[in-house]
């Protein structure tokens, strides 16, 4: 819950930036200095690139929140009993004593989106965030073709 109250100031932050990186450049478009032009191009990129990024992510975490709310329906949402640091993170040794279990059951179930998505979430308990978000990138596209896949209800 703090995470997402983080994103909420954080969004907001990052629209307010990108709001004024696009009214300079239009203010250096309009500035008729070739040199100035140049730069009020290249700075009307960096929002659309920001705006980009950002509907990504709230995407992503969107999906992923939905993920996790369905695994814990079904029961099949990993039970953490591993040591914490005082921040809350869990021991990295003890995570990655967890984490081959995960990795097989992916081996296992190649196209099974929640033994994925568990894998993600032992990723991050091993403190491998790219790898954690690859996992889950990987458990959201295979949950969204089984959804494609299923008939209507």
């Amino acid at each position: 819950m703090k995470s997402r109250l983080a994103v909420v100031p954080m969004a907001l932050l990052l629209a307010f930036y990108l709001v004024l990186v696009g009214w300079r450049a239009v203010l250096f478009v309009q500035s008729g200095d070739p040199v100035g032009i140049v730069i009020g191009v290249a700075l009307m990129i960096l929002p659309v690139i920001g705006v980009w990024a950002l509907v990504l992510e709230l995407r992503f975490g969107r999906r992923s929140e939905q993920l996790v709310r369905r695994l814990e329906r079904e029961g099949e949402l990993p039970v953490e009993e591993l040591p914490t640091r005082p921040s809350g993170r869990p021991l990295r040794d003890a995570a990655d004593a967890e984490f081959p279990r995960f990795k097989a059951e992916v081996d296992a179930a190649p196209e099974d989106w929640r033994a994925w998505f568990r894998l993600g979430l032992a990723y991050d308990a091993s403190g491998d965030r790219r790898r954690a978000r690859g996992a889950i990138r990987t458990a959201i596209a295979l949950e969204r073709s089984v959804e494609a896949a299923a008939p209507p209800r």
